[in-house]
């Protein structure tokens, strides 16, 4: 370790020395500025800046506006420096690292992994602007990704996030004084699930997974011409992967309402299924509700569940009608009228398709949950929004396609 330390500061002196005898970031003494007006040059000034060599000191050509009483670095511009004091080789380590752990945690492996010293503000500063860079970038890439399959399943989720109490403030939530603590984001993903398991059921086909989620709101007047956001989200992943051009195009959720009138918003002409585990969860509040925790109500649970995998519905809606009585039982045929078509078990099963959102939780847990919502988190909607981001990017095999088109695009102060 020692041996590398020292290779890696000889390395950074090395190019330090190179650079700073290259004065050609000079180039006479105005140069436009990007309001328009001259910058003039004032001297040569030093910064240090991280890299994955270690620190490394630069001097270069500073020209200052008197117009916008703003300064610039044509060398930072041209390497890409002007909007942190890490190299972008260190950005991408860092944002690596962040995606993954606490800022905290970050900061300590990449001083023992690269011998890089970053502060954790540092790491949060360059994670989140990084993260923010990234869902721009999603919004207004929607190039078409991955191989076309017979079928491709679209599902939707949401999951609340710890927010700091400014976030929060006059926001209904489910504590006990009606209060909130978190915000929901929303997640989409969509995959593919040719493979069979050895009963013939649709397996998950590896690395077809893809995932965009946010915190932003799913609900918009009926008579808005505008999509809600999270519509917007769902309609650029469905483009990307190519889901209206699919043979057979599912759609897959829980009983929330926001997740069906998105879907009959974007796809009308998909097959709606709703997750066969939601639906016996009711029919198991209402079986303890009536019988309690006792055998009885074991066996008339195992029974409505035989019901809901061979149908017909009828059967199960006459069984809870005996105990009408029961608010439990009510909502339960509620629940069964309003997502009937949905809940085909039987027939869905004989044309071989997924009845399970388990793909969908699992994506909150990996996406959202193992990351933001560790003990002690607290996030603000932008930090959260930039992390998760992040974490879509990477989980869904499209960071490499980023940083492609980052280094390609203008400099951002150019």
């Amino acid at each position: 370790m020692a041996a590398r330390r020292q290779a890696l500061w000889l390395a950074a002196q090395a190019l330090e020395q190179k650079l700073n005898a290259d004065c050609s970031d000079y180039v006479g003494p105005e140069l436009a500025c990007p309001c328009g007006a001259l910058a003039q040059y004032r001297g040569r000034h030093e910064k240090t800046f991280v890299s994955a060599l270690g620190p490394l000191r630069l001097e270069r050509a500073y020209y200052h506006c008197d117009h916008c009483h703003s300064g610039f670095c044509p060398r930072d511009r041209a390497l890409r420096l002007e909007s942190f004091s890490l190299t972008p080789g260190v950005l991408r380590m860092t944002a690596s690292t962040a995606a993954l752990l606490s800022f905290e945690e970050s900061s300590g492996l990449l001083h023992e992994l690269a011998g890089i010293e970053i502060s954790v503000k540092q790491v949060e500063r360059a994670a989140e602007a990084l993260g923010a860079e990234i869902g721009a970038d999603e919004r207004e890439q929607v190039d078409r990704m991955g191989a076309m399959a017979p079928t491709l399943y679209l599902g939707m989720d949401g999951t609340g996030v710890p927010m700091r109490a400014a976030e929060v403030a006059d926001r209904a939530g489910k504590q006990s004084d009606g209060s909130a603590k978190t915000r929901e984001a929303k997640l989409v993903t969509v995959w593919t699930a040719e493979g069979r398991d050895g009963e013939g059921k649709p397996v998950r086909d590896p690395g077809s997974v893809s995932y965009s989620a946010a915190i932003e709101s799913a609900a918009t007047l009926d008579t808005s011409p505008v999509q809600s956001e999270f519509a917007s989200r769902v309609e650029r992943e469905a483009n990307r992967r190519s889901f209206t051009q699919a043979d057979r195009q599912v759609v897959l959720g829980d009983g929330s309402a926001w997740i069906w009138n998105t879907a009959q918003e974007l796809f009308p002409q998909a097959v709606q299924i709703l997750d066969r585990f939601h639906a016996k969860e009711h029919l198991s509040l209402a079986g303890k509700a009536v019988y309690g925790d006792s055998e009885e109500a074991k066996a008339w649970i195992h029974a409505c569940y035989e019901e809901l995998d061979q149908g017909p519905l009828s059967a199960l809606v006459k069984a809870l009608r005996v105990h009408i009585k029961h608010p439990e039982a009510r909502e339960c045929i509620r629940y069964i009228a309003y997502n009937r078509r949905r809940m085909r078990s039987a027939q869905f099963h004989r044309q071989g398709y997924c009845t399970s959102t388990g793909v969908v939780e699992s994506g909150c847990k990996l996406v959202v949950g193992t990351r933001l919502k560790r003990s002690g988190m607290r996030w603000t909607v932008k930090g959260a929004n930039a992390i998760i981001a992040l974490r879509c990017s990477k989980l869904s095999g499209r960071f490499e396609d980023f940083w492609e088109r980052r280094s390609e695009r203008p400099s951002l102060a150019a």
